[in-house]
C-alpha cells in the first residue's frame, strides 16, 4: 500500500513537472512576453498544474472505481469518531456553502470591490464561481457517482461526484485570497490560510452528514482553487 502510494505520488510529481517544461518551452520559443509576467506568477503557475493533475487522477480513479474502499473505510471512521453533538455545527458549516449563501456572498463582494474601483477582482469572483457552478453541473452529469448511502443522510440533488459545496466554496475563497493578496500584502498568509480553514471544513461538513465521499471533496477542492488560479494568471498575461 505505501509503495503503491509512493509510485502514484512520483508519477504525478513527474507529469507535473513535464508539464512545467512543456510551458517553459512554449512561452520561451512562442510567446516571449510572457516570460516577465508568468516569472512573477510561477508558484501560481505551478499549485495549478499541481491541483489540476490530481483533480484529474482524482476523476479516473472515481470512475474506474479504484477509490471506493479507501473512501468507505475513511467515512465510516469519520462517522464512528464525530460526536453527534457537532451534527448541528457541521450542518452549518454546510450551508455557508450552499448556492443561497454562496449566491449572496458572491454577490456582495462583487458589487463591493466594483464600488472601490476593483473592476478586475470583481471579475475574476464572479467568473471563478460561475465556472465552478458550471464545472458541478457538468461532471455531475458526466461521472454520475452514487452517494454514500452507509447511514441514513438528508437528500441532495444531483450525483455524488464532485461536491458543490466544496467546489464552488474552494472558488470563492481562493479569489478572495487573490484579492486580499493583492490589496493588502502584509496580510496574504492571514487570508489564504482561512481560506484554506473555510474549505477544509465545508470539506469535513460534507463527510460528516454522510452525503459525500472523501475523493467527491478532495477533486472539489482541487478544482475550484484551480480555476481562479488559472484565470488570475491567464488575468495577467492579458494586461501584460
Amino acid at each position: 500500500m505505501i509503495v503503491q502510494l509512493v509510485a502514484e505520488v512520483c508519477k504525478l510529481a513527474l507529469i507535473v513537472y513535464c508539464l512545467r517544461w512543456v510551458v517553459s518551452t512554449y512561452v520561451q520559443f512562442q510567446q516571449p512576453t510572457w516570460s516577465a509576467p508568468l516569472g512573477k506568477r510561477r508558484l501560481a503557475v505551478l499549485l495549478t498544474l499541481v491541483l489540476a493533475v490530481v483533480a484529474i487522477k482524482l476523476v479516473e480513479d472515481v470512475i474506474t472505481d479504484d477509490s471506493g474502499i479507501v473512501d468507505k473505510t475513511i467515512l465510516i471512521f469519520i462517522h464512528g469518531v464525530v460526536p453527534v453533538t457537532l451534527t448541528r455545527f457541521f450542518e452549518w458549516i454546510t450551508f455557508t456553502g450552499s448556492s443561497t449563501f454562496m449566491l449572496l456572498l458572491t454577490t456582495g463582494s462583487a458589487i463591493a470591490m466594483l464600488l472601490t474601483g476593483r473592476r478586475r477582482d470583481a471579475l475574476l469572483l464572479s467568473a471563478s464561481v460561475l465556472s465552478a457552478a458550471a464545472s458541478v453541473y457538468l461532471i455531475k452529469f458526466a461521472v454520475n457517482r452514487e452517494r454514500p448511502t452507509l447511514w441514513e443522510t438528508d437528500w441532495y440533488w444531483g450525483s455524488s461526484f464532485p461536491s458543490g459545496h466544496t467546489l464552488v466554496a474552494a472558488a470563492f475563497a481562493t479569489a478572495i485570497a487573490l484579492f486580499v493578496g493583492r490589496v493588502w500584502p502584509s496580510v496574504r498568509g492571514l487570508s489564504v490560510a482561512m481560506a484554506v480553514a473555510w474549505i477544509g471544513l465545508i470539506a469535513v461538513s460534507r463527510l460528516v452528514l454522510g452525503v459525500h465521499w472523501p475523493t467527491d471533496v478532495l477533486a472539489a477542492a482541487c478544482i475550484g482553487a484551480a480555476l481562479p488560479l488559472a484565470m488570475s494568471v491567464a488575468l495577467d498575461l492579458k494586461y501584460a
